[in-house]
This record gives C-alpha cells, sequence and structure tokens, in this order.
C-alpha cells in the first residue's frame, strides 16, 4: 500500500517525546508507554501511517522517527489558550482520520471538539479507575463533566480491564469496548534474580513512601526503586535523600526506558504500592520477564489471584510486608515468575492485541469516508 492510501491514525500524547527521544529529559508515564508501544508496532504495518502529537521539548516542528511522524505542540511552561491552540494546530497537521488520546486531561475535550468539527474519528482509551469510577468527576467538577460529554461524542471508547468498563457504563452510561494493553514478549532468559524492584513516577497515588516502609521492614533484603519526579511533586527532594539515606536501597531518579527491561529481568518480584492504576504496564512489563507482582491494593480483574502471578495483600501495609516474605522464601518467586510469563503470553502480546486496532482503526477510517 502506497503512502497516500494507508490509514492515517494520529495518537495525542504530549509526553511521550522523550520515549522517541531517550536522550530528552522528560516524564512520562504508564499511558505514554501504552500508546508508545502500540504505536510502534502499528506503523509496522504499511497499511498505516502513524503520528504522534508531542509538546514542545525544544525540538522541531516536525520530525520523524522513521516511520512515525514527531508533532510539536503545546509548550508545558506556557499552556493556557496558547498551548490549546498549539494542538489544534498539531491536530490539522497530522490531517489523520482516527485521532486516540489516553489519560483524562484539558486535551481530551479538545481533542474530541477537533474531531467533531472536522468529521474525523475520536478514540479515547482509560488509563486509570478513577475515570471510570466517578472519581474524576468528583474531583474536577468542570473539566470532569467536559471529560464525560469527551467520551459521548466518541467513535469508541476503550478500557483497560472489565472492572473499568463495567463502571464507566454503570456511572455514565457509556460503554467500552475492553482491550488488554500489549507489551513486546522478550526472549525467555535465566538469569540471577537480585532484588526487589518499585518502578513509577513520584506521584502520592503511586505510595513511594509505603515502599520506603517496606524496604526498612526487611533489611535482609535488595531493593531498587525507579521513581523520577512526577510533575509538580515538591516533595520529591526528600523523598529521594530518604531513600538514599536507607542501606538496603538502591535508588534510580530516572532510566530510560529502553533500559527498563534489565531491572524487571532481574528482580525477584514487583512490588506496586498505587491506591488505583488502570492495568499498571509495569504489571505486564513484570509479566513479560517472569517476575512475579506483590501488591498493595491494586489487582484489576483480580489477574493476580486468577492466574497465580503473585500476592493481593488488599490494602494492609502489614500483609504487604507479608506477602514479599511469603514469595521470597524458598524461592516461590520462581514458580510465580513462570506463571506470570505465561499469563503475559496469553493476554498481552502487543503482536496479538495490535491487530484488534487495526480492525478498529480500520473500521473507523471505512465509516468516516462513507
Amino acid at each position: 500500500m502506497n503512502a497516500e492510501s494507508a490509514i492515517r491514525v494520529c495518537f495525542v500524547s504530549p509526553k511521550s517525546y522523550p520515549l522517541f527521544r531517550p536522550e530528552t529529559p522528560g516524564v512520562f508515564g504508564g499511558a505514554e508507554v501504552d500508546l508508545f508501544l502500540l504505536g510502534t508496532e502499528l506503523a509496522k504495518d504499511p497499511r498505516f501511517a502513524v503520528s504522534f502529537v508531542v509538546a514542545d521539548y525544544g525540538q522541531s516542528a516536525e520530525e520523524t522517527a522513521e516511520p512515525i511522524r514527531l508533532i510539536r505542540s503545546v509548550n508545558f511552561q506556557a499552556g493556557g489558550l496558547a498551548g490549546a491552540m498549539r494542538v489544534w494546530k498539531a491536530l490539522q497537521a497530522a490531517d489523520a482520520a482516527v485521532y486516540m488520546i489516553k489519560t483524562a486531561s484539558p486535551g481530551v475535550p479538545l481533542t474530541a471538539a477537533f474531531c467533531r468539527r472536522h468529521r474525523r474519528a475520536f478514540v479515547y482509551r482509560t488509563a486509570s479507575a478513577r475515570e471510570s469510577d466517578g472519581r474524576y468527576r468528583q474531583e474536577h467538577p468542570i473539566l470532569g463533566r467536559a471529560f464525560t460529554w469527551s467520551l459521548r461524542q466518541a467513535a469508541a471508547v476503550l478500557s483497560q480491564n472489565q472492572t473499568d468498563r463495567d463502571n464507566l457504563l454503570r456511572i455514565s452510561g457509556i460503554d467500552s469496548v475492553v482491550i488488554p494493553n500489549g507489551h513486546p514478549m522478550p526472549p525467555r532468559t535465566n538469569v540471577a534474580r537480585e532484588f526487589v524492584l518499585w518502578a513509577g513516577r513520584s506521584e502520592p497515588v503511586k505510595g513511594p513512601w509505603r515502599f520506603l516502609d517496606l524496604v526498612r521492614a526487611l533489611p535482609q533484603e535488595r531493593f531498587v526503586m525507579l521513581c523520577p519526579k512526577a510533575t509538580g511533586d515538591n516533595d520529591y527532594d526528600r523523598l529521594r535523600e530518604t531513600a538514599r539515606a536507607i542501606a538496603n536501597l538502591q535508588w534510580h531518579d530516572a532510566i530510560p526506558f529502553g533500559q527498563t527491561d534489565d531491572f524487571f529481568r532481574r528482580a525477584k518480584a514487583l512490588v506496586n504500592t498505587s491506591d488505583t492504576e488502570g492495568f499498571a504496564n509495569a504489571f505486564i512489563q513484570a509479566c513479560a520477564h517472569g517476575t512475579p507482582i506483590v501488591s498493595l491494593s491494586v489487582n484489576p480483574d483480580l489477574f493476580l489471584t486468577r492466574h497465580s502471578c503473585g500476592i493481593d495483600c488488599g490494602g494492609s501495609p502489614q500483609r504487604l510486608v507479608e506477602g514479599l516474605r511469603f514469595v521470597l522464601e524458598g524461592n516461590r518467586y520462581i514458580e510465580l515468575g513462570k506463571n506470570a510469563r505465561a499469563y503475559a503470553e496469553g493476554h498481552h502480546d502487543i503482536a496479538r492485541i495490535v491487530e484488534r486496532y487495526k480492525d478498529l482503526f480500520t473500521r473507523l477510517a471505512a465509516n468516516r469516508s462513507r
């Protein structure tokens, strides 16, 4: 298929630029990783022409991460009306048949309005349980209403798990399709397992301070923490200095995404201390590397227990300590890790997941042409 007849798909993901350019400093999260992996896989198919609307990191107005177009938009230092106008201009430059965005933000109603105005297909993908169970609207009354309006305009709404799909339908009356996050399946390896891992931004909802309590409770174990600074976190320096003072904890401010696989590969277990998640990409990355999960509160669709991938601690810090001890004792993490890998291969292999998106985007593009 030639470039002129390819289906144009644009991912609106401002913070994803450092994923394409690892030498660029910047904070990104699971939503950006999800779209980056999806867009990269989709771009391998010549039937699709992929672009990303990214933020202004000082780069050129448009460049290529072959074969993906990267279109510069909002400057986070400016924002406001000027930022919205720059996003709108970038959406026009993409000239796509389908626009997809993930994570509740002012960019969601803006993208929905653009698609409505120009008769393009708007696709939204949920990023957190907060977006589906009503908490986001309670916390942001005005933007929350705009967010709900946007989802009602969407040609398709996608959820990461069945629980979020059910909650979104029950709370907002919006139906969605469950498509799991996709991740490349790395080769199986037999490297030595050396430490317990925590990976995430320093947002309070991720619970980084809780992990420090866990580290102190098990002084005989080695721990590693990958914790870049979250946007607007004024307590980050205190967190970092406290963590660095703990003898059995190795701290990393930021690791390029392409280098994180090595940490997951060598981990005995991944610990999650978040209050809420959609379906954390770190969960999938861990499972893909045969690393079980010990989770304080988050267990989407009960996958940890249903597939014996790890431990759900029911929100109890004491059970978090006990659960990790259980996984480590007698090297139980080896058998749990095998279960985790089997689960990842069966549910999150991006080579299969992307086919569902291809079907969706093809259908939406055909509907638009008619």
